[in-house]
């Protein structure tokens, strides 16, 4: 990796996300790649989540131009949320998210992988689950999973989803509940509705990123959002 490219990417991504996003665009995409995996397993919070986001639209660019390069990259990804890679795979699940949300042919054909991250495997062959047992990881998968139910609702409820993200609305972890409720909403899912409003008292706090903006919500707040979202759904 070239050391001056990443410390120029660094400096960009602690910074404003727009201007990052403006100067990043002058760059050559395969030669983000690894000074973006870099960034996104650095603890400042600002510096990895500009990361997420812009990944996601280096990843697009990327498959644009060379497709197989782009699934390089995504199966890097995977690669690190394996047990086998010794690593931890810190913000990869956000980042293929970012990725699934902006390209097509992305989605595609990793969007499959993104749900595994939900599901147990079991025997029988359509049971291949690659459930990430980490509550640190949960976050960020389903904080990716909301992502891309603000784009693709309903291939995401083709995939029958709204089951598995049932399960982590009872989750000891405050933030995996928070992002479970808000991807039920996003996904308009009338069956959630009693396990949401039994959130609603749930006076958790959790910091919150979406699109480059920082808030700091309960998990009281994202199910009565989320319930406002499912009662709209009914009442189509």
């Amino acid at each position: 990796m070239n050391r001056k490219i990443k410390k120029q990417v660094l400096q960009l991504l602690a910074g404003d996300l727009d201007t990052a996003r403006r100067e990043l665009a002058q760059y050559d995409e395969h030669g983000l790649v690894n000074p973006l995996f870099s960034a996104l397993y650095r603890s400042e919070a600002v510096l990895r989540w500009h990361t997420v986001t812009l990944f996601g639209e280096v990843l697009s660019r990327l498959a644009d131009k060379d497709m197989e390069a782009a699934r390089i990259v995504m199966r890097r990804f995977i690669w690190s949320l394996n047990d086998e890679s010794g690593g931890i795979g810190w913000g990869a699940p956000e980042a293929m998210a970012e990725g699934i949300y902006h390209h097509d042919r992305l989605c595609e054909e990793y969007l499959h992988m993104l749900i595994s991250y939900m599901r147990p495997d079991g025997p029988l062959a359509h049971q291949d689950g690659n459930y990430l047992e980490l509550p640190a990881l949960q976050r960020g998968l389903l904080w990716g999973v909301g992502r891309v139910a603000e784009k693709r609702t309903a291939l995401l409820l083709q995939k029958n989803i709204v089951p598995d993200l049932l399960a982590y609305l009872t989750a000891e972890d405050a933030v995996v509940r928070a992002f479970a409720a808000r991807a039920l909403g996003l996904l308009g899912a009338v069956e959630a509705e009693s396990a949401l409003q039994a959130l609603v008292a749930d006076n958790h706090e959790l910091q919150f990123y979406h699109e480059g903006n920082f808030t700091v919500p309960t998990v009281g707040e994202f199910a009565e959002t989320a319930l406002e979202q499912v009662r709209k759904q009914q009442a189509v």
